[in-house]
Order: structure tokens, then C-alpha cells, then sequence
């Protein structure tokens, strides 16, 4: 089965083909560590996540190559450090912490490698100056400035013509430019702000060469995959084509480019500046991760995808469901060496369609439940072992069924609600609909959900 996945560049789908199959390489702009990321940050971690898992079972654990730096050094970091007279390192070891406990809680591998910007002050300097002798980047007033117009291919990525960005653009140009599109690879250091020795004169590096300097460090000159959110298209990842290219005189930085939508509230893209953010950091507290994880895959990666109060809602119904039908056919071992969940992998293999792949565990979970109806135990191992291993593939239904439902629940409060259960049902059965509703009501005050379905009523405990 092809993997295929749509190209930024080409504008496309394309067949992937990494260039070693032995060695696969991702590279996935990661967090500025200034403070909690939102729910919008997390969406290419959780999708990228996905690719991730699918190369990895295609090539194999040790072939895939995954780095997502660290921005960890920056205007925001360097304000708050100031403002609570700490070294930034204690900002970003603080933040950058928090980041890796809501990926983890959100059932995201961590990536391979997690270059840090900081760490990589002597590859940074190093391309600057192959970029100057090179004649595609200038001093100028104690910056250096990538010179946007000694590269003809500026602006392919994003699609963008160089003259119509400046006709656009409102902002003041600084005076030392050559032309109002170079952007800064060095700068001096304000006072106060951390800074480095360079030969272009003491300061700190801009934010585009960073990932820049780290791809080569990590990865090497051109890697397979680039991904990112759609808003770092122009100008980081446009400026990143720009600055390797030219640094290294190749063809290409990589050879597929991935970006996935924007995360939207009530139609407007989810922002700190907008004040509209939902924090992982908080959620986490209140909701299962693989809900949150669950609600983030359910629109395709590249459309936006709406945030509502019903989308957690409907997200956790979704896994009771597959976790209910896993929890029935818990005595009967997953099988061995069945056939892999087909429709799942080829919704997968088609630019990481989630909603189609997901689709396709509902399929399974039915098979699970008919199978356990007809007490058809070679069905129930067979699709029980193609759900467990499509969960697999995109980080859902590895926890056990029991504790997902149950929760933190002791076992004097499972048998009460096991009890209260058996007592419901013998009151249906009776059709003495006052003391079943009566007996709902007595679970429910004790922070319990009851779940009726074909096969029964299960509970959880409520979030």
C-alpha cells in the first residue's frame, strides 16, 4: 500500500519515497517555551504524531528519524525572564516541561531528537557565514540579513511573488535593509537580553536560521519531510527553504512539505493574542487525553477544524463506545498473525485521512459485538486484534477497558454500582420503570454514568 502525502510544494498528493528507506527524516517546527502552549500548538504534535506512527510501521521503529527543535531562546522568553529576574533557562526548562507532560497526556511519542536553539549557537554562526561568503547574506549596522533577492526561487513555497509581499506590506522597513523582504539571521542583543559571541558582533540569532542550522545538524542538507502549521508556510518555512538552499547550493531543502490547518473558535483561529485559548495544561485535568487527542484528529489535518463544546462531548462518546465493545471481549485474547485492519491502513496511506480511518474502527468494534452475540470467539480474537492494532496506529484504545471506564473508582464503589446495576435490570425486566429510574438516579449521584446499549448497560465514572 502507497503512502501518499499532499505536498505543499507541488501542491499535490504525491507518492512518498524517502530518499534512504533506511533512514527516514522529519523535522517538525516545535514550541517557543514562553509559557503553557494552547490546544491550537497541539494539533500539529498530535498529527505529525500520527505520520510518525504510520513511517515507523512502514519502515520499521529504527528507520524514522523524527526532530522537533525548541525555541528557547526569543523576545517572549527573554521578556518574561526579565520580568521575574531569572535566567531564561529557567523559563524554558519550566515551560518546555509543562509542553512534554501535555504531549504525554495527549498519547504523543516523543519525537528522536529535540534540538534546542541554544545548543546549536556554533552551527547557527557557521551557516550565517557560508551564506556571506556565498554573497547571500550582508552586514549591516551589527545585523546580518538574508539578501532575499540574490534567490530567484524566493517565495516558491508559499506561492507568494516577492513584489506583490512588499505592495502589501504596512510595516516600517528598516534603513539597513537592501530590500524590504531581507529578514535578519543576527542581531545585537538588546540590554539585559542574553547574548553571544559571533564575528559579526555580539548578539543572538534570528528565528528562522535556528531551525535552519538544526535540520543540518540533526538531519543533514535536505531531509524527506518538513511539516508544520499552515501559518509558519510564509515566512519561517519560506525563509528556511531560502537560507539552506543557498547555504548548501542544493535543490530542495526537503522533499515533502506538510501543513496542517488552523484550529478555530466560533470561526476565528485560536490565538493568545485573541485571548480565545484552551490549554492542554488545564483540560488535562478535568479530560482523558485520548478524548482531547480524539476531538483533534476528527477533521481531516489540512482543514480547519471548529473547536466546539460538543466536539469533547461527541469524542468521548466515540471512545466508550470502541473501549465498550474491547471491554465485552476482554476474556478472549487478541488473535495473532490475522490480516492488519486494511480500510484503516488505506485511509491512512491516503494523506493521513483520520476521519476515513477512524470510520473503520466502528466497522471493527461492530464485528466485535456481533461476534460476541453469536459467542463466535474466533471472529471476537480477530477483530479484536485488528481494533487493537488500528488504536495503535493513531495512539487510541491502548489503555484497559475496565480502567478506562472505571476510572479511579475503589471496590466498595464498584460493587455498589455493579449492584445497583444488577438491581436496574431486574427492575426493567419487572417493568417497574419508577424503581428503575429510581436506582439511575441513586448511580448517578455517586458521580457515576450509565450507558445502555445492545449488548447491556455499562458505567464510567463521570469526567
Amino acid at each position: 500500500m502507497t503512502l501518499k502525502l499532499y505536498d505543499t510544494m507541488a501542491r499535490e498528493k504525491r507518492a512518498f519515497v524517502p530518499a534512504d528507506p533506511s533512514r527516514v527524516t522529519m523535522y517538525v517546527c516545535g514550541p517557543t517555551v514562553y509559557g503553557f502552549a494552547h490546544i491550537g500548538n497541539f494539533r500539529p504534535v498530535v498529527v505529525f504524531d500520527v505520520l510518525f506512527r504510520v513511517l515507523r510501521s512502514i519502515y520499521g521503529p529504527e528507520a524514522v528519524i523524527y526532530a522537533r527543535n525548541v525555541t528557547d531562546v526569543d523576545d517572549k522568553i527573554n521578556a518574561k525572564a526579565t520580568a521575574e529576574g531569572v535566567d531564561i533557562s529557567v523559563i524554558t526548562d519550566r515551560y518546555l516541561a509543562a509542553y512534554h507532560a501535555d504531549a504525554d497526556g495527549l498519547l504523543a511519542l516523543r519525537p528522536t531528537l529535540e534540538p534546542k536553539a541554544t545548543e546549536h549557537m556554533g552551527p547557527i554562526v557557521a551557516m550565517i557565514e557560508q551564506l556571506i561568503a556565498k554573497g547571500s547574506a550582508y552586514a549591516a549596522e551589527g545585523h546580518v540579513l538574508f539578501d532575499t533577492q540574490a534567490f530567484p526561487d524566493y517565495g516558491q513555497l508559499s506561492g507568494r511573488d516577492l513584489d506583490e509581499m512588499i505592495a502589501g506590506a504596512r510595516v516600517e522597513v528598516a534603513p539597513y535593509k537592501r530590500h524590504p523582504a531581507d529578514f535578519v539571521l543576527w542581531k545585537p542583543s538588546k540590554p539585559g537580553e542574553p547574548v553571544w559571541d559571533s564575528p559579526f558582533g555580539p548578539g543572538r540569532p534570528g528565528w528562522h536560521i535556528e531551525c535552519s542550522a538544526m535540520i543540518d545538524k540533526q538531519l543533514g542538507e535536505t531531509i524527506d519531510i518538513h511539516a508544520g502549521g499552515i501559518d509558519l508556510t510564509f515566512p519561517h518555512h519560506e525563509n528556511e527553504l531560502a537560507q539552506s538552499r543557498c547555504a548548501h547550493g542544493t535543490p530542495k531543502l526537503a522533499s515533502y512539505w506538510l501543513h496542517n490547518g488552523f484550529l478555530d473558535m466560533s470561526g476565528e483561529k485560536m490565538s493568545k493574542s485573541l485571548g480565545n485559548v484552551i490549554v492542554p495544561h488545564e483540560l488535562l485535568q478535568t479530560t482523558p487525553g485520548e478524548v482531547i487527542r480524539w476531538a483533534l484528529l476528527s477533521a481531516h489535518y489540512r482543514q480547519p477544524l471548529d473547536w466546539t463544546p460538543d466536539l469533547l462531548d461527541q469524542s468521548r462518546k466515540a471512545l466508550d463506545r470502541l473501549y465498550g465493545a474491547l471491554r465485552r471481549a476482554k476474556t478472549i485474547p487478541a488473535a495473532i498473525d490475522v490480516e492488519g485492519p486494511v480500510d484503516v491502513l488505506a485511509a491512512l496511506s491516503d494523506d493521513l485521512n483520520t476521519p476515513l480511518a477512524t470510520s473503520g474502527f466502528f466497522e471493527l468494534s461492530s464485528a466485535i459485538e456481533r461476534a460476541v452475540t453469536a459467542g463466535d470467539e474466533t471472529a471476537i480474537a480477530a477483530n479484536k486484534s485488528r481494533l487493537l492494532a488500528a488504536g495503535a496506529l493513531l495512539g487510541f484504545l491502548q489503555a484497559d477497558p475496565d480502567a478506562w471506564f472505571e476510572g479511579d473508582a475503589d471496590d466498595d464503589l464498584k460493587a455498589k454500582v455493579e449492584d445497583l446495576l444488577a438491581r436496574r435490570i431486574a427492575a426493567r425486566q419487572a417493568k417497574d420503570w419508577t424503581a428503575a429510574d429510581a436506582i439511575r438516579a441513586e448511580i448517578d449521584a455517586l458521580g457515576v454514568v450509565v450507558m445502555d446499549g445492545p449488548a447491556g448497560a455499562t458505567w464510567r465514572m463521570k469526567d
